[in-house]
C-alpha cells in the first residue's frame, strides 16, 4: 500500500440495527414484569395506592377487585370498561370459532345473553387498550404494500413503535383483568398485520432473523419504513493491473464531494478505476442496487498485482430492488467491464457472517519480487545469502510509509520458505512464502533498518523494489 491510500473502513457490525429495539415478531411484552415479591429499594419512588377511582372509561370507573378473564364477571367488566372487539377476543381468554374482531363479537353476544344489562354500555369514544389501533390495520396493510411493490423478496420482519404511555397501561388493565397469558398489545397488532399481509402476499413469510426486508411501523403516526437488508457475493479476484486501488479513494484535493472538482474530473476520486467500482458496478446495476461496499482478505498495494488462485472477497450489495440473478451472468459481466484490469472465475451467494469470517482470516501468501541492487552481486554468494531467510522471524517496526495510520510497534513476522532466487546482473528476482501481515517491500529494503534481517542486509548493499506480485493467497 503507498504511503497516503486511505485506511480500511472496518464494516458496521452492529447487529441487527437500532430498530430492532422496536422488534415484536411474535415476542413478549415490551415491559417487564415486576416481581411482586420482591421488596422495593430505598431509591425506588413511593408505590402510588389506586383506590380504583384512577382510570375511568366508557363512564365505568377500573375495579381493581374485579375477577380476572376468562370468568363471566370479568369478561363483564372489560366490556363495561368499553374494550373494543379485537382487544375483548385478545384478553378474554375464551375460545371462538373466530378470530380478532370477529371473536370479539362472539364474546360480547354471549355476555349479552348471560346478562342484558351489560349491552346498556355502548361504544366508548377510544378503547382503554388499544386507543382503536386494530381499525388502522387495513391501512398500514396498504402502505406496506405498496411500500414492497417492485422490490423482490420473499421475507420479512416487522417492528412495531408504540407510545410507551400506551404500552404501560395497556400492560398495567391486561396483567390484572386479562386471562393468564393473553397476547401483549404489541405482539397482537404485529400478529394482526401480518395476518392480513399474508392473505395479500401469499408468497412471504415472517422471519425473526436474516429476512430480506425490515418494516417498521409507528403506531402514533402510521408511518411505514422499508428496510431493504443487503445481499453479499462470495468470490476471488485476480487484480491485473498496477494502477488501481482496491477500493474506491476520495480525491486528495476535495475529499470526494458530491459535485467533485477539477483535479479529479468531477468523480470525486483519486483514481476513476478500483477493484471494487470494477467488479461492483455491473452487479450493482443488474440487481437494481443503491450502493456497494467491498470486504477484502487484506489489500495489495496499487503497484502490486494479485495473480493465481485470487484474493478472497466479499460484496456487500445495499438496497437491492433485485435478490436473485443468475451468478453465471454476474461473472461475465464483470470480466467484460474489468477486461485486463481485474477478473474473476465464480461468485456465490453468502451472508453476513462471511464479512468477518474473510477479514479475519489470516492466510500466508506467496509473493515474487523482483529489485534493483547497488553493487553487483555474486550470481552463487547472492543466492546463499537470500535462501538463509527460509525459516527466520523478522522483526518489523511499523514502515515509515504507513506510520500515519498504523501503531508503531514492533511486529514479528516469519519467513515460512525462499523457494526460488535468480540474479539477472544488478537485478535479482526471489519467490517466497510468508506469515499473514509482512512487510515484503521493507523486507529486501530494510526500511533504514526498521526490518531486521532483510535481504539488504545479508547483501550487504542498498536495494530498490522494481515491482511485486502475490502469487498466491493460501486460503
Amino acid at each position: 500500500m503507498t504511503w497516503d491510500e486511505p485506511e480500511e473502513k472496518e464494516p458496521e457490525m452492529g447487529e441487527e440495527d437500532e430498530w430492532q429495539l422496536f422488534a415484536s415478531a411474535g415476542y413478549a411484552s415490551a415491559e417487564a414484569v415486576v416481581d411482586s415479591g420482591s421488596e422495593p429499594s430505598e431509591s425506588e419512588e413511593e408505590e402510588v395506592w389506586f383506590d380504583g377511582d384512577d382510570i375511568e372509561a366508557n363512564g365505568v370507573s377500573l375495579d381493581w377487585d374485579a375477577p380476572p378473564c376468562p370468568t363471566p364477571l370479568g369478561i363483564a367488566h372489560i366490556i363495561k370498561l368499553g374494550v373494543c372487539d379485537h382487544c375483548l377476543h385478545r384478553i378474554g381468554g375464551r375460545r371462538t370459532k373466530n378470530s380478532g374482531s370477529e371473536g370479539g363479537k362472539e364474546i360480547r353476544e354471549d355476555a349479552h345473553a348471560r346478562d342484558p344489562d351489560i349491552a346498556k354500555f355502548g361504544a366508548p369514544e377510544l378503547c382503554p387498550l388499544c386507543e382503536d389501533l386494530f381499525d388502522d390495520v387495513g391501512n398500514i396493510v396498504s402502505r406496506v404494500a405498496e411500500s414492497v411493490s417492485g422490490v423482490q423478496h420473499s421475507t420479512m420482519q416487522f417492528g412495531i413503535h408504540l407510545p410507551k404511555d400506551l404500552i404501560q397501561e395497556e400492560d398495567r388493565i391486561r396483567s390484572r383483568h386479562g386471562a393468564p397469558g393473553s397476547r401483549p398489545l404489541k405482539a397482537a397488532f404485529v400478529d394482526a398485520i401480518q395476518a392480513d399481509l399474508s392473505n395479500l402476499l401469499s408468497n412471504v413469510s415472517f422471519v425473526k432473523e436474516n429476512p430480506d426486508l425490515m418494516i417498521r411501523v409507528d403506531g402514533l403516526t402510521l408511518r411505514v419504513d422499508i428496510d431493504i437488508r443487503p445481499v453479499f457475493l462470495y468470490g476471488r479476484y485476480r487484480k491485473l493491473s498496477r494502477e488501481i486501488p482496491q477500493t474506491r479513494w476520495p480525491c486528495r484535493a476535495c475529499r470526494g464531494r458530491d459535485e467533485g472538482c477539477e483535479s479529479c474530473q468531477g468523480t470525486g476520486l483519486q483514481y476513476p478505476d478500483s477493484v471494487q467500482d470494477l467488479i461492483g458496478e455491473p452487479i450493482r446495476e443488474a440487481l437494481n442496487a443503491e450502493n456497494t461496499s467491498f470486504h477484502g482478505m487484506g489489500r495489495e498495494d496499487i503497484d502490486v498485482r494479485c495473480l493465481g488462485a485470487g484474493r478472497p472477497f466479499v460484496l456487500e450489495i445495499k438496497n437491492p430492488l433485485v435478490r436473485e440473478y443468475n451468478l453465471e451472468e454476474l461473472v461475465s459481466m464483470v470480466n467484460s467491464n474489468a477486461s485486463e484490469k481485474v477478473e474473476i472465475d465464480s461468485l456465490e451467494w453468502t451472508h453476513k457472517k462471511r464479512v468477518a469470517m474473510v477479514k479475519q482470516h489470516r492466510s500466508e501468501k506467496t509473493y515474487t519480487i523482483r529489485f534493483k541492487t547497488s553493487v553487483t552481486q555474486d550470481e552463487d554468494e547472492a543466492i546463499a545469502a537470500i535462501e538463509s531467510l527460509s525459516g527466520t522471524t523478522l522483526e518489523q517496526e511499523t514502515p515509515k510509509r504507513v506510520s500515519h495510520r498504523r501503531a508503531a510497534k514492533t511486529r514479528k513476522r516469519k519467513v515460512v520458505s525462499v523457494d526460488k532466487a535468480i540474479v539477472d546482473g544488478d537485478e535479482i528476482e526471489i519467490t517466497l512464502r510468508c506469515e499473514a501481515g509482512t512487510y515484503i517491500k521493507e523486507l529486501v529494503h530494510s526500511d533504514e533498518g526498521r526490518t531486521v534481517p532483510s535481504v539488504s542486509g545479508v547483501l550487504d548493499c542498498e536495494c530498490e523494489v522494481l515491482w511485486l506480485d502475490v502469487e498466491e493467497i493460501h486460503y
